[in-house]
């Protein structure tokens, strides 16, 4: 499969420094997005760490793998493990984490992973799904009937994450195969864009024929219009026709 993808990042109206990162692999074979948390130097050091550690892994060993899922798993459990060195070497950055979302084309199939509460959507004609379930304490809650969709959208805990990495005790890393066709879009972003934007007004500017950098543009205004409170980061991976 061939891709045409941008990638957008934005500091938002509030806070001063940017803590998200993304990578974008020039190849198309890989697309990461980071939101990172811990103070300014801490979250903005974690998010940068993930990226960097797993970009390089997954390209030292791209052509040495038959295995894909193990050679994503990896990655992130490398990237894991260079967050919690850097904070038994910095104190000051002990409380550090990271999101993480990745989607990887390798060996003529299509994956993607996720910790945290970035997110994945694909976009299937006017069908907007997203691939990723928040590791989050309002999306238990919600999973479980304890709260409604609006009651989890607006909950003061809608922050609180289960997971992240940056945590000794990161439960297993899990990959998933990944359904595309020729056509679609995925959006990799950072919950600024969707603490913002709820999925009906993210389909409005994703939708085609708008071409993915001035749909990436839009989503980014849009979100600043609405408060941009948050970072906001962003990719967008197209699959050509």
């Amino acid at each position: 499969m061939k891709f045409n993808f941008t990638g957008l990042s934005d500091p938002g109206k509030v806070r001063r420094s940017n803590q998200d990162h993304f990578f974008i692999d020039p190849d198309g074979n890989f697309f990461l997005v980071a939101d990172g948390m811990g103070g300014h130097a801490g979250g903005e050091e974690a998010s940068r760490l993930a990226t960097e550690v797993i970009q390089k892994h997954l390209r030292e060993r791209w052509r040495s793998w038959a295995d894909s899922e193990t050679l994503l798993m990896e990655a992130v459990q490398k990237a894991n493990e260079a967050i919690i060195l850097d904070q038994e070497n910095y104190p000051e950055r002990g409380d550090m984490g990271t999101t993480i979302v990745v989607v990887m084309s390798h060996n003529g199939k299509n994956w993607l992973t996720h910790i945290g509460d970035s997110r994945i959507y694909r976009l299937r004609g006017d069908d907007l799904e997203q691939l990723t379930k928040d590791d989050t304490w309002v999306a238990k809650a919600q999973e479980l009937g304890d709260l409604t969709a609006e009651e989890a959208r607006v909950h003061p805990w809608r922050h609180i994450l289960s997971k992240c990495l940056g945590r000794k005790d990161l439960p297993p890393v899990t990959v998933h195969p990944l359904d595309l066709q020729p056509g679609d879009r995925l959006l990799l972003c950072s919950d600024g864009l969707t603490e913002e934007l709820d999925d009906e007004s993210i389909l409005t500017y994703l939708k085609p024929p708008t071409p993915c950098q001035e749909s990436a543009e839009a989503l980014i205004k849009a979100a600043k219009d609405n408060a941009g409170k948050d970072n906001i980061t962003l990719v967008i991976v197209e699959v050509m026709k």
